[in-house]
């Protein structure tokens, strides 16, 4: 009986699945935040920074979906939502087309924080990626976001992963 491999066995994902388990434990690191914040010359609490960047990347975005992104609950959030309305780094407004959903959106002041926190990251990414040869770095981008698509797409299809 002749053997036949199984190219896409469980095993074949592993190094990938533990590639991006690091990518994300590296990401999501207090410390890496702590790192952010002082490189870009900024003051601010550390809790706040990923509600920041994610409200300056994708806002107006609503409290639950921001909870959901962090992996903190909803009350959390909207307190955290409020300390950056206080330092007058975002506000909160009703979503246009749901009243009942209260979203955060950056204001000026945050947005000139961002853009700092921004640079800090361009020159981050500029350290990584100038060794790396040819056009790798978009590649990179470009497999990263198919990956997303796909997965975005399959966890819409299935709504249990």
């Amino acid at each position: 009986m002749k053997k036949v491999q199984n190219t896409h066995k469980s095993t074949d994902f592993d190094d990938l699945h533990d590639a991006l388990l690091a990518i994300v434990g590296a990401f999501n690191r207090p410390q890496r935040d702590e790192i952010m914040i002082e490189d870009s010359g900024i003051t601010l609490d550390r809790a706040l920074f990923p509600l920041l960047v994610l409200i300056s990347r994708y806002g107006p975005m609503g409290v639950g979906e921001l909870a959901d992104r962090v992996g903190r609950d909803y009350t959390t959030v909207s307190r955290q939502i409020a300390k950056l309305e206080q330092i007058g780094l975002a506000r909160r407004q009703k979503n246009a087309k749901d009243k009942r959903i209260n979203e955060a959106i950056i204001t000026s002041e945050g947005k000139g924080m961002t853009d700092k926190i921004d640079e800090t990251r361009a020159r981050i990414y500029d350290s990584i990626f100038r060794n790396w040869s040819g056009n790798e770095s978009a590649e990179l981008e470009r497999l990263l976001k198919k990956f997303m698509n796909d997965f975005a797409t399959l966890e819409q299809n299935h709504k249990a992963i």
